[in-house]
């Protein structure tokens, strides 16, 4: 197993500062380009920039917590979670289509291939 995670490149866990704009206050955030590449693509979903989309979080937090302590550590969370959730719902996904797709295979392995009718014969007429 530890063979998949050691051959990652390490361009994907090396950190990069990006300057944000939350509230009007330009501030810096460290983050691994893995993460960074995940929010784009959450903001993407969005339909946001990867900025607007940091801005929002952090004020959704601010507004539930009252308290932005570890911003950094929250944004990777954020990611990993998202992560997760994509992958129970592609599994949710798959189940629902699976059975499906089983049982019409089931049925047309299983149902008698349709006859004629016989022409029915009257006995001593």
């Amino acid at each position: 197993m530890c063979e998949y995670f050691v051959k990652a490149d390490p361009i994907q866990y090396e950190q990069r500062s990006r300057t944000v704009r939350i509230k009007n206050v330009l501030t810096s955030l460290r983050l691994e380009n893995m993460v960074w590449d995940i929010l784009a693509e959450m903001a993407e979903v969005e339909g946001c920039t990867t900025n607007a989309l940091i801005a929002k979080f952090h004020d959704e937090i601010l507004a539930h917590r009252g308290e932005v302590p570890n911003f950094a550590s929250f944004l990777r969370v954020t990611s990993m979670r998202y992560l997760r959730r994509c992958v129970i719902t592609t599994e949710r996904q798959q189940a629902q289509t699976l059975p499906a797709a089983n049982v019409m295979r089931i049925l047309s392995r299983t149902q008698a291939p349709e006859t004629s009718p016989k022409a029915v014969t009257a006995v001593g007429g």
